[in-house]
């Protein structure tokens, strides 16, 4: 979950309500100065009249990304997205004041606060982007295994700067390995001079592959700077985990795993869950059914065939399961019965298909596949017996996405876009097993929030 909601994030949420209750402030005295704005707040209830800005405001900054650290490190993006999010914050305030016209603060005051909040905002991400980038901020970490692992874990770090981690260097007993595939590496020298290159270096983490050293494990010298303090000693799967919110393929043994910290489901929380999703599904079919005829209708008026096709996927523990969803592709698009991965700008899908595809109107009637107990709302999308089949002979571990029920939406496929592919599908494995390990309430929120803002954005669709 490091990287769904981590601890800056937390900070910059904390920061940005402080930010919009400023800018609110700011206007009002701007408009009736300081002693006018005082008797509005204390008086007149000013107080109550900031909360809905704060609170579509935030909603706002997250559904426009402002809370990616990506985003933030593009000036031009976060100019953007923050202009968008701020206008769409306007408009939604509009029709809320037009509802409650007792919350409105007045139109001279909301356009000062957006002008506000736009500078404040920016002026705030600048300065993160900035932190985030100096050298000097953030975590020393230490390297230490050989080979493409190693390497793996160093390109993640470099990726995620907003993580606060900074690579000091390697040891590595065949570090020229390393430099081929990672030229900017810098080689800090060999086990035996670890805790004098720790001190050196002011070295804040260890980052080791156990795996690799067999019989020269400086057990010791860990166990020495270990219980000193100051520094911490992690294993590549579980920093690469934790850094990139996936499981790398290359990494995964089931020992660590087995042994590794989670809190178990309890048959409370499953059987809470379940009764969650199948309440969710059925309020989902109720509310859908006026866009599902609309869609059926304009399915039918397009090309003739049938409105909804099934398809069978693989759902928990192999299980054979239907999937049913409304027809977006030609009738003849398998014509020849062999199974085929959709392709960007697929040829085989109708000028309805694309559009309710894009919007994932397409997806309504699996709604009755949860509340039929065949699939849940979270988890990992559920795959062609073809598919499977041949995945599992290439992918290792591919199996294991079966050990939880099959989801409308999952981790993976608000992480990753659209796969037609066996590398696509590897990595998509790779989410697929982090949500497996690691699912909790929490993810499920977030990942019920981060599909809203795919459908309403329609980003992965093809």
């Amino acid at each position: 979950m490091a990287q769904s909601f981590s601890r800056r994030t937390f900070y910059l949420v904390l920061a940005d309500i402080v930010v919009i209750t400023t800018a609110v402030l700011e206007a009002l005295v701007l408009r009736l100065d300081y002693a006018g704005a005082r008797s509005y707040l204390t008086e007149d209830d000013g107080w109550v009249r900031i909360i809905p800005i704060v609170f579509i405001g935030m909603i706002a900054l997250y559904f426009y990304d402002l809370y990616d650290f990506v985003i933030i490190s593009d000036r031009r993006e976060l100019m953007l997205r923050a202009v968008q999010a701020l206008g769409a914050a306007w408009l939604a305030l509009a029709l809320v004041y037009y509802f409650v016209p007792f919350l409105e603060i007045g139109r001279g005051t909301a356009v000062y606060t957006i002008a506000f909040s736009l500078v404040l905002l920016l002026c705030l991400r600048a300065s993160i982007h900035f932190l985030l980038g100096h050298p000097e901020i953030g975590e020393k970490v230490l390297i230490v295994g050989n080979g493409q692992l190693a390497v793996d874990t160093a390109k993640a770090i470099t990726r995620r700067v907003d993580a606060g981690y900074r690579i000091a260097g390697f040891i590595s007993s065949d570090f020229q390995n390393v430099k081929r595939r990672l030229p900017s590496a810098r080689n800090l020298g060999s086990l035996d001079d670890m805790e004098m290159v720790v001190e050196r270096e002011k070295i804040n983490s260890i980052v080791i592959n156990a795996q690799e050293l067999n019989g020269s494990f400086p057990a010791e010298a860990l166990l020495r700077m270990r219980l000193a303090g100051g520094v911490t000693v992690e294993e590549f799967p579980s920093f690469f985990e934790r850094v990139t919110a996936r499981i790398h393929l290359g990494m995964f043994h089931p020992s660590w795993v087995i042994f590794s910290h989670h809190v178990p489901n309890t048959q409370f929380k499953t059987i809470f869950r379940e009764a969650f999703y199948r309440l969710l599904a059925f309020v989902g079919l109720i509310l859908s059914l006026p866009i599902a005829a609309v869609t059926a209708v304009l399915i039918k008026l397009e090309s003739n065939g049938p409105v909804l096709y099934s398809q069978e996927r693989v759902g928990r523990h192999g299980r054979r399961i239907k999937v049913i969803k409304f027809r977006s592709m030609k009738v003849d698009a398998e014509k020849d019965g062999n199974a085929v991965w959709a392709k960007k700008n697929d040829s085989r899908v109708t000028r309805i298909g694309k559009i309710i595809r894009t919007i994932r109107v397409d997806e309504i009637p699996q709604f009755w596949s949860i509340l039929k107990g065949d699939m849940s709302f979270i988890g990992p999308r559920p795959e062609r017996p073809q598919f499977v089949a041949m995945l599992a002979k290439e992918i290792p571990f591919y199996e294991h996405r079966h050990l939880v029920q099959p989801g409308l939406t999952g981790w993976a496929q608000i992480k990753y876009p659209y796969g037609s592919s066996i590398e696509d599908a590897r990595r998509k494995l790779e989410y697929d097993l982090y949500y497996v390990k690691n699912q909790t309430i929490f993810l499920d929120v977030v990942i019920l929030f981060e599909t809203i803002k795919t459908i309403l954005f329609g980003r992965g669709a093809r």
